[in-house]
């Protein structure tokens, strides 16, 4: 994937800085390099921080160091944030990356909706490049991933599915919830008001096997994907986290147990309804005022790349693996209409 080092340089300047600025913004720079770098556009990606990294804080730092005894109390605690990088820059090293996320990754998962679902992002994509070359920089940027889910925890509410829909009458059945103003934190806090959640995120067809969960958390990321095409002016931004969050969760599964996947799946599909509720759009838009679709995927991520926002970019990369597994065109479209709702931002 990357034969020049580009990927680990990239890490490494972005490890002088937080994973978050201006307060709470996610620091999407180890996303989206991962994502060039793999997709072949690494020559770009030095000249991408140069103005990216102008926008970032500096790496936060620890008050008090997290232990075995006390990491429950400190889940969730954003003023923890410095701790958490800390504790799993020593796991990291310390430990086998893959023993680390085997048992962080079911304590985590719960609060699968941490940083707007970045943390579990982030964290797929370091994954990704690990299971491509181990070394330093990428056993950091785990680290850093784990730490920032960890700092950030935040539950939604869960539910196994049990019914016999499919993911995309599944998505299409989510409701909005009632207040479409403010924060995501705020929209996300009315879930638990909904009587019908619940039977909401049981509508969807279950995972009896590990293989089962591999394809329907698959079918889901497709699913979310082909519907930001039409629903994406309810949040350009934000509804990419649909999709993208499984995808990441997808990615992680050859590094976990079997015995993790099912609940890996269940939990993606929690987090991608409740992002789909938070921002769904009161209608559609029609299909005679959407772009066609790229003529090559790779024509896509190039544009992706080109337009430089780095949520434009996360998307493509979730997008051509859609389009490389279903051949959809829609799902090649999307990135066509990120890239012009977010440019009327």
């Amino acid at each position: 994937m990357d034969n020049d080092g580009t990927l680990d340089e990239a890490y490494e300047r972005l490890h002088r800085t937080g994973p978050e600025f201006e307060g709470w913004l996610s620091n999407h720079g180890p996303m989206a390099v991962e994502s060039m770098v793999r997709r072949g556009h690494g020559r770009r990606v030095h000249r991408w921080l140069d103005v990216y990294t102008r926008r970032l804080d500096d790496l936060p730092r620890g008050t008090s160091p997290v232990t075995a005894d006390d990491w429950r109390t400190a889940l969730g605690d954003p003023r923890r944030l410095g701790d958490w990088l800390a504790f799993f820059a020593r796991e990291v090293t310390e430990r086998p990356w893959r023993t680390v996320l085997e048992t962080w990754w079911p304590r985590l998962l719960p609060g699968i909706a941490a940083g707007a679902t970045h943390g579990v992002i982030r964290t797929g994509h370091a994954v990704h490049a690990l299971l491509d070359h181990e070394d330093g920089p990428r056993l950091a940027e785990l680290g850093q991933a784990l730490g920032y889910w960890a700092a950030r925890w935040q539950p939604v509410p869960l539910a196994t599915p049990s019914g016999t829909a499919d993911a995309t009458s599944a998505l299409a059945g989510v409701p909005r919830v009632p207040d479409q103003s403010a924060g995501i934190n705020h929209r996300l806090d009315q879930l638990t008001a909904l009587t019908d959640w619940p039977a909401v995120l049981a509508a969807l067809r279950p995972a009896t096997d590990a293989e089962q969960a591999r394809d329907r958390l698959a079918d889901l990321t497709t699913a979310a994907v082909l519907r930001y095409l039409t629903t994406a002016h309810g949040s350009a931004v934000m509804l990419v986290h649909s999709a993208t969050a499984p995808m990441a969760v997808l990615r992680t599964l050859p590094a976990l147990p079997r015995t993790q996947w099912a609940g890996s799946f269940d939990a993606a599909w929690s987090a991608s309804a409740a992002v789909t509720a938070a921002y769904t759009p009161a209608a559609p838009a029609p299909r005679h005022s959407l772009p066609p679709a790229p003529e090559s995927a790779e024509e896509a991520f190039t544009l992706a790349v080109h337009h430089g926002d780095e949520h434009v970019i996360k998307l493509a990369d979730t997008s051509l693996e859609i389009h490389r597994r279903t051949g959809e065109g829609d799902a090649l479209a999307a990135v066509v209409r990120a890239a012009e709702l977010i440019d009327e931002l």
